[in-house]
């Protein structure tokens, strides 16, 4: 057999190889929207996305982990040192949203994270964890569906520990500096996962909102060209960005009020966003004008 044919062979023979290769031995695979399907998917998003420092109290199904193991979690916006989890000294179990390892779906790296964290031993942290695989659960498949997702927004990290009077020197200069970077943020009670934020001398309002990106494009667009986008004297739409499948409109606001001083504004913002996305025909010309000024006006603000 001549050089070529045997390389011919080999190539055959690789190729077969990666034909029958066990695909569940991969990353796991692209999940556009992957909190979809979980009670409060918006928060979900905000805590991974948008929000400094918060916490919300997570509950596993039924049987999902051992009877003499915590059957709540605390998922947080981070933890020390960019931990992905931590079971504390007293016994609570803590994950990061914003921290650790990441595929293509997020909802299987904080499910892995999760069910890794709950099986370590008191006063253990996980600095990381390996890649999630397609066989790893979801959190769809491994949380109470019919438990509630409270956000508690923070002004700082103090949720760490149980107890920062106990932390020595250097725990608590750790922890002074975390909480010096924290932004200002509330949680506005007029719609589902607005947060309003201040950045400096600047404050703004960032909304996640549950419907299909696209058609709350379109309805924000159809707002935009209406002129009906503002919050209130001193506002305007900065744009948008997208996280997790999910549209996210930024507002500029004015840094003299305070957060409550929106919700009625917002509510009503909320009305008009919901009778928008009753409208399905197609845009017209002043609409895609306004589209196409949203989407090349994507912003980011940590």
């Amino acid at each position: 057999m001549g050089k070529a044919s045997r390389r011919r062979t080999a190539d055959s023979m690789h190729v077969g190889e990666n034909r029958t290769r066990d695909l569940s031995a991969g990353p796991a695979p692209f999940v556009a929207r992957p909190f979809e399907g979980l009670t409060g998917e918006t928060d979900w998003v905000a805590m991974r996305e948008v929000v400094p420092a918060a916490t919300a109290t997570v509950t596993f199904a039924a049987g999902i982990v051992a009877a003499d193991r915590p059957q709540t979690a605390t998922v947080a916006t981070m933890l020390p040192l960019a931990w992905s989890g931590l079971r504390r000294i007293d016994g609570a179990v803590m994950v990061a949203l914003q921290s650790g390892s990441t595929t293509g779906d997020a909802s299987r790296d904080v499910a892995q994270v999760l069910l890794a964290t709950v099986a370590a031993e008191p006063g253990v942290p996980l600095p990381s964890s390996p890649l999630a695989k397609p066989t790893t659960p979801r959190l769809q498949d491994v949380l109470d569906p019919s438990a509630a997702f409270e956000v508690t927004v923070h002004e700082g990290f103090d949720f760490w520990v149980a107890d920062a009077g106990d932390l020595d020197e250097g725990g608590k200069e750790a922890l002074e500096q975390a909480n010096a970077s924290a932004i200002p943020t509330t949680k506005l009670t007029s719609a589902p996962s607005a947060y309003w934020c201040r950045v400096g001398k600047r404050t703004y309002l960032r909304w996640v909102l549950p419907h299909h990106e696209d058609a709350a494009t379109d309805a924000l667009a159809r707002l935009h060209a209406a002129a009906a986008t503002s919050l209130g004297q001193g506002t305007r739409l900065l744009g948008a960005f997208r996280a997790c499948g999910l549209l996210v409109p930024v507002w500029d606001l004015d840094p003299g009020l305070a957060a409550a001083d929106y919700e009625t504004e917002v509510a009503r913002m909320a009305a008009r966003l919901a009778e928008a996305l009753t409208q399905t025909g197609t845009l017209n010309a002043e609409e895609r004008r306004a589209r196409s000024g949203l989407l090349s006006r994507q912003v980011t603000l940590r």
